[in-house]
């Protein structure tokens, strides 16, 4: 990418949209393109097109999508597969119409089959069933990340995707039911620490392993893609580490400085049992994270603390 082209980032206020401006002001480049949703509707086609027309972006990072945790997912199975088809279609589409040269998809490892061999390979989608919980979401980015690979072998585009593990950091939902895991917990065990609760109650049984990349580290790796990949596999970006979420509770109450129990509620959902990536394809291309887990959720508690919009959602 030219440091002074048109880049347009579709999900600016969300945490993996914000981040990826913040790299690309990191790194030079002068002409970033973005609009809230009160500007621009991404569920409105015709709004979605007029955009594209006036403004012309040459490059696209689509990072806006309706996300949520475990409950959220299940609770509006409909509204998670609308809502997630409707606006990367139009997005995808209006940026092939308008010879966009370069689009980023944005996916997730939820993509990926319920029981998918582990580490997880990106030649492993659509070999399996998909988890019950985020059926609907994944269903959505999977759609997405097709469209970019039919509309490079159709027409000859180069559009390219890529698939993150759980991210976490600066920008992120803290909200009590719909937020993920591990925002969830930061808040969790702050309240719990401020009103000197003696226990913390988590769903599950905390078996169930997992992998968490810093979005920064995310935001790094979309711009390195951008100016260092083209091809219709998808490329998983992660760590290659993982633990359970119930090592993960303890490092958050220890990073919040919570000293209560932690007790388990068996009757909850786990979820998948286990969603580690394969990222020795970003390795072979040349990055690698930066931040390590415990530092990363240090980070994350003092966006928490000191962001009162983020904290009250």
């Amino acid at each position: 990418m030219e440091k002074n082209a048109k880049i347009y980032v579709a999900g600016h206020r969300g945490m993996v949209g914000s981040a990826i401006v913040r790299e690309l002001n990191r790194q030079g480049y002068t002409n970033i393109v973005t609009r809230t949703h009160k500007e621009l509707d991404l569920c409105r086609q015709e709004a979605v097109e007029a955009f594209f027309e006036e403004e012309k972006p040459e490059y696209v990072f689509l990072a806006a999508a309706k996300v949520g945790g475990i409950e959220a997912n299940a609770e509006a199975l409909a509204d998670f597969l609308y809502d997630n088809m409707i606006l990367e279609m139009n997005v995808i589409h209006s940026a092939w119409k308008n010879n966009c040269k370069k689009l980023e998809f944005l996916g997730s490892s939820c993509i990926y089959p319920r029981l998918a061999p582990q580490p997880m390979p990106e030649s492993c989608l659509l070999t399996g069933e998909l988890e019950k919980t985020n059926e609907a979401y994944a269903l959505a980015k999977i759609s997405g990340l097709k469209y970019c690979e039919f509309l490079n072998r159709q027409y000859g585009t180069d559009y390219i995707s890529v698939m993150p593990t759980n991210l976490y950091g600066p920008n992120d939902n803290y909200h009590p039911t719909h937020s993920h895991v591990l925002p969830a917990l930061i808040r969790r065990f702050h309240e719990a620490k401020t009103e000197g609760k003696e226990c913390v109650t988590c769903w599950g049984d905390g078996s169930p392993l997992r992998e968490f990349l810093y979005v920064d580290d995310l935001a790094d790796l979309c711009v390195f893609l951008m100016n260092h990949y083209s091809g219709n596999e998808t490329v998983n970006a992660g760590t290659g580490k993982e633990l359970s979420i119930r090592e993960l509770t303890e490092l958050v109450a220890k990073v919040v400085g919570y000293k209560g129990r932690i007790e388990w509620d068996v009757t909850k959902p786990n979820g998948t049992p286990r969603k580690l990536l394969d990222v020795s394809k970003a390795e072979k291309l040349g990055w690698k994270y930066k931040t390590e887990l415990e530092d990363g959720i240090r980070l994350s508690y003092e966006d928490f603390l000191h962001n009162p919009m983020r904290a009250e959602r």
